[in-house]
């Protein structure tokens, strides 16, 4: 078995290796050799991509989906927090009624999801899904409770920093993004190979999100800041479907 050792080493020689967007081809990253094209990519027809795929409008979009925390007949269990930011273009420039969606882990670490079977505890009151909207000013805003760090068997003792995953979904389908948002000071972040697949360090705190104390809810919740930049030299690592 792959020792954390053996990944901090070649996490390490890698380091700088790449440009700002997340390496495909990370070796400290197992699983990456399975996920990542080999083969030239073949054109299809978007329009027929969409016969077979759902689609969203705003009538769709409840208020009621942005607020994980309520979503269920009773009280997540774990920190809440407010998940907030900009939607921007690489001009700074607002992307309104944008599709933002979130998944995340629970408060102890473990997915609402079938093949997620580690010995952590379910939430009843926790599916770990949202969705939202951006108002006109590019801004997503979300209520749910901070994830826990949770073990992914890449190597012995492997263990992914609390994180949200974030998808935009542009104006259809094809045009998909996908990230993960993190929070500030986690000790996992030296540790964990897909973090360090972004080998650009400024490039990686583009991914940590900021305490903001005008972001909380006095005696409810704290409040982080994380806007999302699609394009130009300041672009947030994404992961293009």
């Amino acid at each position: 078995m792959t020792t954390q050792a053996d990944i901090n080493r070649e996490i390490a020689e890698l380091r700088g290796s790449g440009g700002p967007q997340p390496r495909r081809d990370y070796p400290p990253y197992r699983s990456s050799m399975l996920r990542y094209p080999t083969r030239d990519l073949h054109q299809v027809d978007p329009e027929g991509v969409e016969l077979w795929a759902p689609c969203f409008g705003a009538a769709d979009i409840d208020d009621h989906e942005a607020d994980l925390t309520v979503q269920r007949s009773g009280e997540p269990l774990g920190e809440r927090i407010v998940v907030t930011g900009r939607v921007l273009d690489g001009d700074g420039r607002p992307v309104r009624h944008q599709l933002v969606e979130i998944w995340q882990a629970n408060a102890s670490g473990r997915y609402w999801h079938q093949r997620d079977q580690h010995p952590a505890p379910l939430d009843p009151n926790f599916i770990g899904a949202g969705r939202c909207l951006t108002d006109g000013d590019g801004v997503y805003t979300f209520q749910t409770i901070k994830p826990g760090a949770y073990p992914w068997r890449n190597h012995d003792n492997a263990w992914r920093p609390a994180h949200i995953h974030f998808s935009l979904f542009g104006t259809d389908f094809t045009q998909r993004l996908v990230t993960q948002m993190y929070f500030p000071g986690d000790p996992l972040f030296d540790l964990d190979p897909i973090y360090q697949s972004v080998t650009d360090a400024k490039a990686r705190e583009m991914l940590v999100a900021s305490y903001d104390h005008s972001v909380t809810a006095p005696e409810r919740s704290l409040g982080y800041r994380w806007d999302i930049i699609l394009s130009g030299t300041h672009r947030t690592p994404l992961e293009e479907s």
